[in-house]
C-alpha cells in the first residue's frame, strides 16, 4: 500500500524521526542503567573473553532432555544459548558430576552418559556453539561468536581408581578433573566428609592420588583442588608440576566454609600460577545465608530423604533436577544476600593472591537458585563487571577476572603437559 503525504506533513514526520532518532541514545542509556548497568561497564564487558569454569546443568540434559536452545521464559535454569549471549558468556566448563549416592556401582557409565550430552548440545546447535579442547579452540569459538563447550569431571571416583579410565576421559574432552567432590575416594581425602569418623581417610593424597596428579599434568589436565580436604590440597600443591585451579571455591576468611581456601592457600595458589574461580553460592559467598542455611539443614535433609524413600518404594527414579526442585524450596525460606556479597570474595582473593589469580566458577545450575540478588542467570554476568568498575577495577585488570586468568592457566597447562611428553619420548629413545 502506498500512502500520499502532502509536503507538510512529509516535513512533519520527517522532524518527528530525526527527534527519535537523538532520542535513541537516552532511552537505551535509561534501560542500561536500570539493568544497573552504565554503557562503560556493557562495553568492557562486550569486549572480554568471558570464561565460566564451572556450570552443573549436564544433570538437566540427560535427566529432563533439556535443550540450551530453550527460551521458555519461565525456566529456572541459569544457562541456555540466550542467556549466555545476553550475558557474553564465551566459554562454559560444563560440569561431569557423578552422584556417588545414586550411582554406586556404575560412576563410568554416568560419567560417559553426561559427557555424551554436551556433545549432543554442540551437535544440535553448531551455528551457536562448539566443543573446545584447547586455548586456541576457546579463542576461536570466541572470534566465531559461538559459546565454546569445554568439561570438567567433578569428583575423582568417576576414574574408578583407573589411570585408563582418567586417559580415556582426556581424549573425549575433559580437560579438568576435581579431585574429590563431598565425598572421599580411595586416593584423595574431601572437605565434605573430613570430620566424619566413619569414613577412611588417608591424610591427604596417597600415592596413587599424587600418581593422579602427575598424569593429569602429563596429559594437560588441569588439577581442581575445589571440594578437596585442606591436607589434600598441600599435597596437591606439592605434586603438581602445572598450575592448578579452585573452579568454583571463596574465600575462608570472609565465610567460614570448609569449601573455601584460607589466606595461605590463596597465596599458594598464586605462587603455583593457578586460579580461584569464585563460586556464586549464597552459602559460601555470605556468612548470614550460610549460618541459616546450616540451621535448617537438618529439616531439609529429612525432606529430600523423605522424598527419595518415596520414591524407591514407588519403584520410581529419582532425577537431579527433582531433588534439585525440592533444595530451591528451602533455599527459598532464606533472604537472598546482595550482589556486594560475592564482590567482596572476588576482591578479596584479589588483593590476597593477586588481581591475576582470581576467575569466576559460578556452579550455576548447580546451587538450588541460591545466588546473590540479581544475578539470576548468565545473562546478568555485566553487573560483575559493573560492580567491579564501581570498585575501580581497570578494563585490563577486569578482563583477567572474566576469563583472562582461566585462559592463561589452561595455556600453561598445555606447555607443561607438551614439555612432559616430550621429555617422556626423549627418554624412551635413550633407552
Amino acid at each position: 500500500m502506498k500512502l500520499n503525504l502532502s509536503p507538510g506533513l512529509l516535513r512533519v514526520g520527517i522532524t518527528l524521526f530525526v527527534s527519535l532518532i537523538a532520542v535513541l541514545p537516552c532511552l537505551t542509556a535509561k534501560s542500561n542503567s536500570a539493568a544497573g548497568v552504565t554503557a562503560r561497564a556493557q562495553a568492557i564487558h562486550d569486549s572480554a573473553l568471558v570464561i565460566d569454569t564451572h556450570a552443573d546443568t549436564p544433570q538437566r540434559f540427560v535427566d529432563d532432555n533439556f535443550d540450551l536452545a530453550n527460551t521458555d521464559p519461565n525456566d529456572y535454569g541459569h544457562i541456555s544459548l540466550d542467556k549466555a549471549r545476553a550475558g557474553n558468556l564465551g566459554a562454559e566448563f560444563f560440569s561431569v558430576w557423578v552422584d556417588p549416592a545414586t550411582s554406586a556401582g556404575h560412576f563410568a557409565h554416568r560419567t560417559l552418559a553426561l559427557i555424551d550430552s554436551v556433545y549432543e548440545q554442540a551437535e544440535r546447535h553448531p551455528d551457536r556453539m562448539m566443543m573446545a579442547f584447547s586455548a586456541s579452540d576457546i579463542e576461536r569459538a570466541h572470534a566465531q561468536k559461538k559459546l565454546a563447550a569445554l568439561m570438567g569431571i567433578e569428583g575423582g571416583h568417576s576414574i574408578e581408581n583407573d589411570m585408563r579410565l582418567l586417559r580415556d576421559y582426556y581424549r573425549l574432552g575433559v580437560r579438568y578433573m576435581t579431585l574429590t567432590w563431598s565425598n572421599t575416594n580411595e586416593w584423595a581425602d574431601s572437605s565434605g566428609d573430613i570430620d566424619d569418623p566413619k569414613i577412611e581417610h588417608h591424610n591427604g593424597l596417597t600415592d596413587l592420588g599424587k600418581q593422579v596428579v602427575l598424569e593429569m599434568n602429563r596429559l594437560g589436565m588441569i588439577v581442581d583442588v575445589s571440594h578437596v580436604a585442606d591436607k589434600t590440597f598441600w599435597d596437591a600443591i606439592a605434586t603438581t608440576k602445572a598450575p592448578l585451579i579452585a573452579s568454583h571455591s571463596c574465600a575462608r576468611a570472609l565465610t567460614n566454609a570448609p569449601r573455601n581456601m584460607t589466606d595461605d592457600m590463596l597465596r599458594a595458589v598464586a605462587k603455583n600460577g593457578g586460579v580461584v574461580q569464585v563460586n556464586f553460592y549464597n552459602g559460601f559467598i555470605d556468612q548470614k545465608y550460610r549460618d541459616a542455611s546450616l540451621a535448617q539443614q537438618k529439616q531439609e535433609q529429612a525432606a529430600v530423604d523423605e522424598f527419595l524413600q518415596k520414591r524407591k518404594a514407588e519403584g520410581k527414579p529419582v532425577t537431579y533436577s527433582e531433588v534439585d526442585r525440592l533444595e530451591r524450596q528451602w533455599a527459598a525460606k532464606i533472604p537472598r544476600p546482595p550482589l556486594s556479597s560475592l564482590i567482596d570474595h572476588i576482591d578479596y582473593i584479589a588483593k590476597v593472591a593477586g588481581v591475576d589469580h582470581v576467575g569466576l566458577g559460578s556452579d550455576f545450575d548447580g546451587v538450588a537458585g541460591a545466588t546473590p540478588l540479581g544475578l539470576d542467570s548468565a545473562a546478568d554476568l555485566p553487573k560483575i563487571t559493573q560492580a567491579l568498575l564501581d570498585r575501580g577495577y581497570s578494563a585490563d585488570n577486569i578482563h583477567k577476572i572474566l576469563g583472562g586468568n582461566s585462559l592463561r592457566v589452561l595455556k600453561e597447562v598445555e606447555r607443561v603437559s607438551h614439555q612432559m611428553q616430550a621429555q617422556e619420548r626423549e627418554s624412551k629413545v635413550g633407552k
